[in-house]
């Protein structure tokens, strides 16, 4: 049976494990990030739904591959796999994706190079994605493509199923024209995004810098223009955009640009917390403080995270201010990149240089005052940690979305915490209230953490409150049942809009 809904994600959606020399394909055990998200997708049992995504193999592994799996009891769907070897992967994922397209995304072109690159692997891999993909979809089902590792798959979709329903939702930041035109293949990503219905972006920054190299590069008509408004910010701050395009013609084709962040998932989020092990756990970490303030920082090693440029703030308080010596502790959970990311070692030893020369200086015998965290640390203890933390720093230099802002809103309930967070974000545009700072800036990092240290309870509760409202409305499923109704009425929509160019 063909799938009405095709989903075209990089990672596989479930953990595979091994038990009894057999191989199980279980729901994962962690419910945080896009995956679950996209999983609730496949919950109608009337749509019968396929993802598809990407399995490195070795030739022994290849002679034995088996393409579709179904996850046990987890949802009306079977995921489709691509078999590709380690060589592929390193060079499309690894070094294409990350050394090329993630610089000039995040508006670093100095990071950027296109030599080491292979533009025919990530063509390839591309194309065998869209092959899948039309191999299993009904001749008018959705087919949903997600992030930059997978621009070129519209292309292909269109020309071996014309009449499917394509939308694209980028994860990242998009950057402004000039900088996204530094990329060699800027044509060809564009051409592919002008085959879909609709490609969806977090903010309307975003979407108008996608419209402007739209525009840069081929002769194609704004049709429709929309006010922002709603919980994101039209105006004021760093990635504000008072006025957003929402549809282009391009050789009779409409394309829907649309601009709505992700969200996280409140509920999940508190169940943990609620539990007796998370409530344990609270108490744990609350009585190791021994009553010192506690700033946390997650993400991962990464130079667009910020991480370098906090730490050196974090030093410069000790610095300049001894009264906290002993009373404040910055746990940062850094997580080092997987084995083959060469771009990041480098950030890596300078992240751990810091670090050490921060408690070289400062320790004390009953105080170290950096805990640095480089393996992942589970689910439930990073969301107690968010729960204990006096304050949450999350100050990418630029950042897509960043959906820690809101986890840790959520486990305060609107309560009390402190958010710092930087203006190159896209959360940023619906979290105000928060204590919006600029990460290149020593003088504003410096201002915004003593600002964060010295809040009022009272005016702590006041913008955590407003900030609490806004996440557990705009929610994971609120973007999941808003996309859901969009998709159910794009045919009819698309249909009207053909209807008009051709009369």
């Amino acid at each position: 049976m063909k799938s009405s809904l095709v989903i075209l994600y990089h990672r596989e959606p479930y953990d595979e494990i091994v038990e009894n020399g057999q191989i199980r394909y279980l729901p994962k055990k962690s419910p945080n990030g896009i995956v679950p998200t996209l999983k609730s997708f496949f919950a109608d049992e009337n749509n019968q739904g396929t993802w598809i995504a990407w399995k490195q193999v070795n030739a022994k592994q290849r002679n034995k591959f088996v393409k579709n799996i179904v996850v046990e009891d987890d949802g009306n769907y079977q995921v489709s796999r691509i078999p590709l070897s380690a060589d592929q992967v390193k060079h499309f994922y690894h070094i294409t994706s990350k050394e090329a397209f993630w610089p000039i995304l995040h508006s670093f072109p100095y990071h950027f190079t296109s030599e080491s690159s292979d533009w025919d692997n990530f063509i390839e891999i591309n194309r065998l994605f869209a092959e899948a993909a039309c191999e299993e979809a009904s001749d008018d089902a959705l087919i949903w493509v997600h992030d930059y590792n997978l621009w070129l798959a519209p292309h292909f979709i269109r020309q071996k199923k014309p009449n499917v329903r394509i939308a694209f939702f980028h994860h990242t930041p998009f950057p402004s024209v000039d900088v996204f035109n530094i990329l060699p293949w800027r044509e060809a990503i564009v051409d592919s995004l002008l085959c879909c219905d609709v490609v969806g972006f977090h903010i309307p920054r975003y979407s108008e810098n996608f419209v402007n190299v739209v525009r840069s590069l081929r002769a194609v008509e704004i049709v429709e223009t929309q006010k922002v408004s709603g919980h994101l910010t039209p105006v004021g701050i760093a990635l504000a955009e008072p006025e957003v395009t929402t549809k282009l013609k391009y050789k009779n084709q409409i394309v829907k640009i649309d601009a709505f962040p992700v969200g996280t998932n409140p509920k999940n989020i508190l169940e943990v917390l609620h539990s007796p092990e998370a409530e344990a756990r609270i108490k744990e970490i609350k009585e190791s403080l021994h009553e010192r303030k506690l700033i946390i920082a997650a993400g991962r090693i990464d130079y667009v995270k910020g991480n370098k440029e906090k730490l050196e703030a974090f030093g410069r308080l000790l610095e300049r201010r001894p009264d906290l010596h002993g009373k404040v502790n910055f746990v940062m959970t850094c997580v080092q990149a997987a084995p083959g990311m060469r771009v990041y070692k480098a950030a890596q030893n300078e992240i751990e240089q810091l670090v050490g020369k921060i408690n070289g200086r400062f320790a004390q015998l009953d105080w170290t005052p950096v805990k640095l965290y480089t393996q992942p640390i589970p689910l439930l203890d990073l969301f107690c940690y968010y729960k204990a933390a006096d304050i949450c720093w999350t100050t990418p230099l630029r950042d897509g979305l960043n959906l820690v802002a809101k986890e840790y809103i959520v486990a305060h309930e609107g309560k009390d915490g402190v958010l710092v967070l930087s203006e190159f974000v896209g959360a940023a545009t619906e979290l105000p209230q928060a204590i919006l700072t600029n990460p290149y800036s020593v003088k504003l990092m410096d201002e915004a953490i003593d600002k964060a240290l010295d809040m009022s309870p009272e005016e702590q509760q006041e913008k955590m409150a407003i900030m609490y409202e806004t996440v557990t409305i705009y929610d994971v499923k609120y973007w999941a049942d808003r996309l859901l109704n969009y998709f159910e009425n794009m045919t009819h929509e698309v249909l009207e809009d053909k209807e008009r160019i051709l009369n």
